[in-house]
């Protein structure tokens, strides 16, 4: 039998190593502005410079960590995009502390709450909205949705309201034995919540309509039939079912500079920051803030994608995975920190905060009870978003 014309010696090679483009360049860009900047007093000029290269930085680390996690597939995926900006929020807080001690007693609690009430309200509104506006229906796993968002209040209640109700004598932090408790309990449960995501049930993590993406592969398969070049899909773009090894290492490698350029901007950028937020006249809480906004927008976007092709079950996972790590993770490690930093945890949350958190978790339950939801669901939980952040601002 003869071969084809498009035998594989005239088909296209696939490039070894991936092609450099921005997330590959930024991070060596942001590590190089770092060596520059370190141990400077910045003039306004280079402070902005410096900032739009962290917030580029940032992007380029979570897009590292989204080819990783293409690399594992869910529910694996959305657990490491979790962990990467709970490095990346972990970094900022402590460097802004060490910045200023005295500024940033409450930095910790109001970036954490932050991170909470935007991934709850904020990232899960959103994608419920796009998604029921597009596709009528906003369809999810209820057991997997409701099992998160469950590990999200427990955390935020036994961490946060918590303190507001033990130890009057010392106001809103608790006293270090408690602290030492609330931090193994809050790796407890995170580390249970990830063996039942990753090991026990993670069926209920996936999307329950994978139709969305079978669609492009038979695309794909249809191109691959008609032509010996690369696969395709609906728009023409080049599709790429798993990033190949060498492909992930280098993201990997990527990921460990980014993250260390981000810590390391954090430092030099500290001053410029809480300058910022005085000049203009706003509450410290606007820092932890703009820290929340900064860490989850590269995932909030991830999120939307999601949506759009109606998988809104990954955004969820995106969202509430994003509030457990900054909350399961970050409290422990700042428990631990507080050997060495200048001063206690403040963790206690205002009244305020707290009746917004406990309308949010209502809101919440009863829009993942039922496993779908409405355009109305996500704007109501979009509202929400909108109080905590204007209540920050104008308190």
């Amino acid at each position: 039998m003869s071969e084809s014309p498009s035998s594989p010696t005239t088909r296209v090679r696939r490039v070894p190593w991936p092609r450099w483009s921005w997330p590959h360049v930024l991070p060596v860009v942001a590590t190089i502005c770092l060596t520059l900047a370190w141990g400077r007093h910045l003039a306004p000029v280079v402070s902005v410079v410096l900032a739009v290269v962290l917030i580029a930085d940032v992007l380029a680390s979570v897009h590292h960590a989204e080819v990783v996690a293409h690399r594992v597939g869910e529910p694996f995926g959305s657990l490491v995009l979790a962990i990467a900006v709970t490095v990346i929020e972990v970094g900022l807080i402590v460097m802004l502390t060490l910045a200023s001690p005295a500024a940033s007693s409450t930095l910790a609690r109001d970036s954490i709450f932050a991170v909470a009430m935007l991934t709850l309200a904020g990232v899960a509104g959103l994608s419920l909205f796009v998604s029921a506006s597009k596709h009528h229906l906003a369809e999810f796993n209820a057991e997997g949705a409701g099992s998160a968002l469950g590990a999200v209040i427990l955390l935020t209640g036994l961490t946060m309201i918590l303190p507001d109700y033990t130890a009057p004598e010392m106001g809103v932090a608790f006293t270090p034995t408690q602290l030492a408790f609330v931090a193994v309990a809050s790796l407890l449960i995170y580390g249970l919540f990830v063996f039942t995501q990753t090991v026990r049930h993670k069926d209920f993590f996936v999307p329950p309509n994978p139709a969305s993406d079978e669609e492009p592969a038979e695309n794909t398969q249809n191109t691959e039939n008609k032509g010996g070049t690369e696969n395709t899909g609906n728009n023409g773009e080049e599709h790429n079912d798993t990033p190949s090894r060498r492909k992930v290492i280098l993201s990997l490698v990527m990921l460990l500079i980014g993250l260390e350029a981000v810590v390391g901007l954090a430092k030099v950028e500290s001053p410029s920051i809480e300058a910022a937020v005085r000049s203009l006249g706003f509450p410290q809480a606007v820092v932890g803030v703009i820290i929340a906004m900064l860490v989850l927008l590269p995932e909030s976007i991830s999120a939307v994608k999601a949506a759009l092709r109606d998988q809104v079950q990954i955004s969820l996972n995106l969202a509430y995975g994003s509030a457990m790590a900054s909350i399961g993770l970050t409290i422990p490690v700042l428990a631990l920190a507080t050997v060495w930093l200048p001063q206690r945890l403040l963790l206690g949350l205002q009244p305020v905060h707290i009746a917004l958190f406990a309308i949010t978790a209502m809101v919440s339950i009863l829009t993942v009870v039922p496993g779908r939801a409405k355009s109305l669901h996500g704007g109501l939980l979009l509202v929400l978003c909108l109080a905590f952040i204007f209540l920050t601002f104008v308190p």
